[in-house]
């Protein structure tokens, strides 16, 4: 009887792992599409709404903005701050202070989630698996849920709620350790937009009042 139930558990342990390695592989396939589609775009203009929300901490912050990408360059307008990032420096903007903040840009120190990094960043360091279907006015919202692999990060799992159909990012969810919840939902994604060649440029006659504050 001992040996029977021995086998058993086994047999049940090993269905089980497989299960999780053929759901992890779905995920990580789901994950390479949604890639593939970003990659083939020439740019993405997105509208989404921020939340940021931790009840231990009394915090609760909610915010619009939007951002234009083409490759590694992006336009961001958030919580009342304007950045450009060209390829080589980055122009913060601040109205409220009339101040222009200029610096380079250092891929290899950045350790933030940079708009450019932002569509893209789950293709490292992180465990996949597939998790529940959310049905959003009608469309079909498979969440794909990640675990770091370093276990000092901070974050205890990220969900991301992908359009089954369109293979687009329509969510984010990430909740850290200490309990805080970040919450990014994209209400539009429109592709291949006509840009000026200047998009990406920023012009200092534009701030002719503005101090310009230069890092590097």
């Amino acid at each position: 009887m001992h040996k029977l139930i021995r086998v058993v558990s086994l047999f049940i342990l090993t269905f089980s792992l497989s299960l999780h390695a053929q759901d992890a592989a779905k995920a990580k396939k789901l994950l390479d599409e949604v890639s593939g589609k970003i990659k083939s775009y020439n740019n993405i203009s997105i509208d989404f709404k921020y939340s940021l929300g931790n009840a231990k901490k009394n915090l609760n912050q909610e915010c619009k903005g939007n951002v234009v990408l083409q490759g590694n360059k992006y336009v961001l307008n958030f919580m009342g701050v304007t950045r450009i990032f060209d390829g080589k420096k980055v122009y913060n903007i601040v109205p409220e202070d009339e101040e222009v903040t200029i610096s380079n840009f250092d891929d290899k120190k950045d350790d933030g989630l940079t708009p450019s990094k932002m569509l893209t960043f789950f293709n490292s360091g992180y465990k996949y698996a597939w998790d529940i279907v959310q049905n959003v006015k009608g469309r079909k919202i498979q969440l794909i849920k990640l675990t770091p692999t370093d276990s000092k990060d901070n974050t205890k799992e990220i969900l991301i709620g992908i359009d089954s159909q369109t293979k687009h990012i329509y969510n984010l969810l990430q909740i850290d350790k200490d309990g805080t919840r970040t919450t990014f939902t994209i209400n539009s994604f429109k592709t291949n937009q006509p840009l000026s060649k200047n998009h990406f440029t920023f012009t200092e006659s534009k701030y002719p009042n503005y101090y310009v504050n230069k890092l590097d």
